[in-house]
């Protein structure tokens, strides 16, 4: 029987990269990291000669895995958000303008201004991490 969440896993280009994303920009805090290679990790993934690099990172109660496969190597996917398969991670925030500027400020790439998807609505915006994975701001409603 499933009981809850554990985490939230993706596949990254450059880990260091990524982990600095993640904590410089949007505040996580690194939980641990470690390099898994052998026989457990190559049954775990179904690849054979399969080496990670792992980061867990944390927000709170989330809890987000950053893997660089360093073999076998992969391809970039085209994560556009209307492409089957392709997913994204909300974050509530406090203000989203607020947020949106200070993120643009520190270089972080939008898709758009925050706008309300319909009247009533709260107001939401998509941006990506450094791979092009697509991130978004909900702004929690009192």
């Amino acid at each position: 029987m499933i009981t809850g969440h554990n985490h939230t896993s993706l596949t990254v280009s450059d880990l260091e990269r990524s982990v600095a994303f993640y904590t410089e920009k949007l505040g996580f805090q690194v939980e641990g990291r470690f390099e898994p290679k052998g026989p457990g990790i190559e049954q775990i993934t179904a690849l054979p000669g399969a080496h990670l690099k792992v980061a867990f990172l944390s927000l709170g109660d989330f809890r987000l895995e950053l893997i660089q496969y360093l073999a076998p190597q992969g391809v970039k996917l085209d994560t556009a958000t209307n492409n089957v398969g392709s997913a994204h991670i909300a974050f509530w925030v406090d203000d989203t303008m607020q947020t949106y500027q200070e993120l643009k400020a520190k270089g972080v790439r939008f898709k758009g201004e925050p706008t309300r998807s319909r009247p009533g609505r709260p107001l939401a915006v998509y941006f990506w991490d450094p791979d092009g994975i697509t991130l978004e701001l909900v702004e929690r409603q009192q």
